[in-house]
């Protein structure tokens, strides 16, 4: 071991990230949330069962649901979308990973992936067997919102670079934080469950373009619940594993950052950050498809006319959706070039039907994304893109976005998030029922019992 190395353990014990994280999310109480962070709390909750229930009918879906049913026991809570019950563990796995089915849910960039389909899996499960209440719900879902942000950026940028997947890796003490909130657990159970959560973390990003993706996320909400139910019953883990020699940072991050994991966010609140996904896509797809949509719109784009098009992205969206030509509908939500081809070619983007294997193969969408050139730019911002579409008779067309910017408006943005919600829940549930769950989650603050609305998201 080198002299450095030697040096660097102690200074990670010494600043107790765990502690302090594991103090903050056990402390965190209902009264002390802000009115638009609860309100931010309950468009995650409506845009997770929006894209739970979207994915609820995936193969994938189906296949571990078919093996909790066969692995049995108590059924203490809901899979959503189907008349069923299994144990919460279960639960929380197959709902988790049914609500990244999609690659539709929300996108977190301090924590490098997507917060709430670790979180809210593992909790509704949870509040559900208990009988707890909406408020409850609310402040453990922020509690951990804001511990797995935090964790995000203690090991930033290095354990994304290496290719984990933040989602599982992260996500899980992000649940693991989150359940032990709800279970009442002091800061010392807490940082507990935040190691039996750790030791189990795990996600590779070589997985993306498959089912495993999808199941990070349910993974990580079963980790985290594990980790919070066993530390209850008193089960032992080191109470230091985001700081200890061979911990999380230690091992799976050549980065220990601990001033951004301990420092107040911008704004005070890391939920204030989040943003939501209005394509069905992979995040890092959206900055260029926004830009080839506002040049369809202001100019009448027709695709024909297109002679090249050169896209400029960050470098590290190379290693994440630079899938060159995919033959699947899910690999196309991992496709620069492909993405990039349906906005020009005026494809909804928003519609999970878009993402087919019959647009994969289209023969004029193919021309269309062999035009598309693909420069990753370094010491670029993670999120903006920059198209230059060249025509056919020689005029060139520019646009930039930058799709890192949450929303100021939050009634605009609910506004959007409602009606993704009733595009992808009603032809699950109903347009009545649809309409009913909505409303629930608007009103769930206030409910005493979280089966008032877990009922609703079962097709009947």
């Amino acid at each position: 071991m080198t002299a450095a190395a030697t040096a660097a353990r102690p200074a990670r014990e010494a600043t107790r990230v765990t502690a302090a994280l594991a103090a903050r999310a056990a402390a965190l109480r209902y009264d002390e949330l802000p009115r638009d962070i609860r309100k931010l709390a309950r468009q995650c909750l409506l845009d997770f069962l929006a894209v739970t229930l979207a994915g609820a009918g995936e193969e994938l879906t189906r296949i571990l649901l078919a093996e909790a049913e066969e692995q049995g026991g108590t059924p203490a809570a809901t899979l959503i979308g189907h008349a069923r019950r299994v144990p919460t563990l279960q639960a929380a796995l197959v709902n988790g990973a049914a609500s990244h089915a999609l690659d539709y849910d929300d996108v977190n960039m301090t924590m490098g992936g997507h917060p709430s389909v670790p979180i809210l899996p593992a909790i509704l499960a949870l509040a559900e067997a208990q009988g707890a209440s909406g408020a409850a719900l609310v402040t453990a879902f922020v509690a951990g919102y804001e511990t797995l942000c935090r964790v995000g950026a203690l090991v930033a940028p290095g354990h994304y670079a290496r290719g984990y997947h933040n989602t599982g890796t992260v996500g899980s003490f992000g649940a693991a934080a989150a359940a032990a909130n709800l279970l009442g657990l002091d800061a010392a159970k807490t940082a507990a469950a935040l190691g039996i959560a750790g030791t189990q973390a795990a996600g590779l990003k070589s997985m993306f373009g498959t089912m495993c993706k999808p199941l990070h996320a349910g993974k990580a909400a079963q980790n985290g619940l594990f980790g919070a139910s066993l530390a209850a019953r008193g089960f032992s883990s080191r109470e230091d594993v985001l700081d200890c020699p061979q911990g999380f940072a230690d091992a799976e991050s050549p980065d220990f950052n601990p001033d951004p994991a301990l420092a107040e966010p911008p704004g005070g609140w890391h939920l204030r950050n989040n943003l939501f996904k209005y394509h069905a896509a992979c995040y890092l797809t959206h900055a260029p498809i926004e830009c080839a949509r506002a040049l369809r719109r202001e100019h009448g784009l027709a695709a024909e006319a297109v002679r090249e098009v050169a896209l400029m992205v960050e470098s590290g969206a190379a290693r994440v959706c630079n899938i060159p030509a995919p033959r699947t509908g899910l690999e196309a939500k991992f496709s620069l070039r492909l993405t990039t081809a349906m906005a020009l070619a005026g494809l909804d983007t928003a519609r999970l039907s878009t993402y087919s294997a019959a647009n994969a193969g289209d023969a004029a969408l193919q021309r269309l994304r062999d035009k598309v050139a693909v420069e990753f730019v370094r010491d670029w911002p993670h999120t903006l893109a920059a198209l230059k579409v060249t025509l056919a008779d020689g005029s060139v067309l520019a646009a930039r976005h930058d799709s890192g910017v949450p929303a100021q408006d939050l009634d605009a943005q609910g506004s959007r998030l409602e009606a993704k919600f009733l595009s992808l829940a009603a032809p699950v549930l109903g347009d009545k029922q649809a309409e009913q769950l909505a409303a629930a989650v608007a009103g769930v603050d206030e409910l005493g019992s979280i089966a008032e609305l877990t009922r609703l998201c079962v097709p009947v």
